[in-house]
């Protein structure tokens, strides 16, 4: 079997795969945050916390909770890696230093897991597992919470309630994320993937020199790493290791878990809103542009040139030989489609096209399908700003799902999309205008100004990969990075929940003969193009200085 077949086969079984469960996992989740019982298990934590779940918050209040939550898990998972070297089960690793420690924090609480270390040779068993994997799971919900407060904040009407926090978190994690990671890592582990506590000893002789590898939970990690969209690995090496990721089939399980409950949260939007067909079509637009991204990034790897890359049958440098370019490129586009992070391939070892693409893929606000409740929600601000785009060009006020969208939520919308950007250029300008964070850099000219880009752009959008190449674990950097990850997460929320308090206080508009059909496949159609003008050009000359200038020289 051919290369290419390979992959387009590879392909063609993630969807049919994504199609069979869409139905059944988008409509769980509908019932799970629609409910109004609560699991015995559920008001023991609730009476632990001091929460009342049957109490409704308007977006004030929701914020306070979501802040809250996270402060107090940074300011844990800090103190967890400062004390490291005097925890149990530390296998005998030290504490981390400072600033590693709260770049860390600040990465898993945020769902970024950008790592700037060796993951088995920095934290021990009890950090990976009370810290790093509980924000996996945490994290992962707080994302969740807040486009299901968006989504209510569609469907009902002159409340301005959305919901509660910490009932959407626990349900989230317990009834959605849990489930699904228990079954993902008994898979894993079934395929090869590792799970224990074992400490670091000696598999083999390497030239002449011994060999040392702790093992870990890494099964159970990987699964929720993925399904989070999350992607912080045990290893340095991510999902490229073979204890992580062993067999191509464990390699397409991952991508799977990893689109999962972004492409499902789609159908859960639509029954939320009383539409299943407005579900479908922002379906159909997160679907389009993961296509189009995986077929354009299949083009530039298999599209080899020179007799070393015709030898090898594609671009295979920094890629795993048991996945080949058709699973290291639907790996990568889906990764950073996502917020996920995770990698099976050395993303600075692409075409300079290819990195672009990863690049880009980030730089769309990681919204097709994007992260797990981060995709929706960024996605639906993206739908908001197509209806005022639509309603400028026929001269009537805009309305999305019967709500109208007037100059409060255009500016909630327009500050949303701004903040990214703002992050990534003016940190990598910064980076690459001062004396010594250059110095980080392993190549020079575009492909190492692309280093610098990758690590902002993957920062800012709480993605969490790494274009590698770059030494990020500088006091600059984890500085830096450290902030890009915090304030790309949360200021966002801001506008977000503020635009959800918003639309649900309003009262409801009866369509009419001028309504936009925001269900319809032009509808889908406009949301692609704005995406791809409005925050695709907006990162053009820096695309044009790094992988652009790289790929067509």
């Amino acid at each position: 079997m051919g290369s290419v077949l390979a992959g387009v086969l590879q392909l063609l079984a993630l969807i049919a795969a994504l199609a069979l469960v869409h139905v059944p996992a988008g409509s769980y989740m509908a019932k799970v945050y629609s409910s109004r019982r609560h699991l015995r298990v559920e008001r023991w934590i609730y009476r632990a916390i001091g929460a009342d779940p049957d109490t409704e918050m308007r977006w004030p209040a929701y914020l306070r909770g979501v802040l809250a939550f996270s402060v107090a898990g940074v300011l844990f998972l800090y103190l967890l890696q400062r004390l490291q070297g005097v925890l149990p089960g530390s296998v005998g690793f030290s504490s981390v230093n400072p600033a590693q420690s709260f770049n860390t924090a600040v990465s898993f609480v945020t769902n970024t897991n950008w790592q700037s270390y060796y993951g088995e040779q920095t934290m021990g068993h009890v950090v990976q597992t009370a810290g790093l994997a509980v924000q996996n799971f945490v994290s992962a919900a707080v994302g969740m919470a807040v486009a299901v407060a968006l989504v209510r904040g569609f469907a009902r009407s002159r409340s301005g309630e959305l919901g509660n926090f910490w009932a959407d978190l626990v349900r989230g994690t317990l009834r959605v994320l849990v489930p699904a990671a228990v079954l993902g890592a008994l898979v894993l582990v079934a395929c090869g993937a590792i799970q224990n506590f074992s400490g670091i000893h000696e598999v083999g002789q390497f030239m002449g020199n011994g060999q040392q590898w702790n093992g870990g939970a890494v099964a159970s990690q990987e699964a929720i790493k993925e399904l989070g969209t999350n992607g912080g690995g045990y290893f340095n090496a991510n999902s490229a290791h073979p204890f992580e990721n062993p067999t191509p089939f464990t390699n397409l399980f991952e991508i799977f878990l990893i689109l999962v409950i972004p492409f499902s949260l789609t159908r859960t939007f639509g029954l939320m809103v009383g539409s299943v067909r407005q579900g479908y079509a922002i379906l159909a637009t997160m679907a389009t542009i993961w296509l189009g991204f995986t077929a354009l990034m299949m083009w530039t790897e298999f599209a080899h040139h020179g007799p070393a890359l015709q030898a090898a049958g594609g671009a295979m440098e920094g890629k795993e030989v048991r996945f080949g370019v058709g699973g290291s490129a639907l790996f990568a586009v889906s990764t950073t489609l996502t917020s996920t992070g995770a990698v099976d391939s050395f993303h600075s070892s692409f075409t300079g096209l290819g990195g672009g693409i990863t690049m880009l893929g980030m730089m769309l606000g990681e919204i097709a399908p994007g992260g797990t409740g981060s995709g929706l929600y960024g996605m639906l601000i993206m739908a908001v700003i197509a209806v005022f785009l639509a309603g400028l060009m026929v001269g009537r006020t805009p309305e999305y799902l019967g709500k109208k969208i007037g100059a409060r939520e255009m500016k909630l919308a327009a500050c949303y999309i701004l903040v990214t950007p703002a992050l990534v250029l003016v940190l990598t300008a910064l980076s690459m205008a001062l004396p010594t964070p250059p110095h980080s850099m392993l190549n020079p000219g575009a492909h190492g100004f692309s280093e610098v880009l990758y690590a902002f752009t993957s920062a800012a959008n709480n993605n969490g990969s790494a274009f590698a190449g770059l030494n990020a674990n500088t006091d600059w950097f984890n500085t830096t990075t450290g902030l890009a990850m915090l304030l790309g997460r949360f200021l966002p929320m801001v506008f977000v929940l503020a635009l959800a308090g918003s639309l649900a206080a309003q009262r409801p508009v009866p369509e009419s003969a001028g309504t936009l059909r925001t269900e319809k496949p032009l509808f889908a159609g406009l949301l692609v193009g704005a995406i791809l003008i409005i925050t695709g050009l907006t990162y053009f000359p820096a695309l044009a200085l790094g992988p652009l200038a790289e790929g067509l020289a």
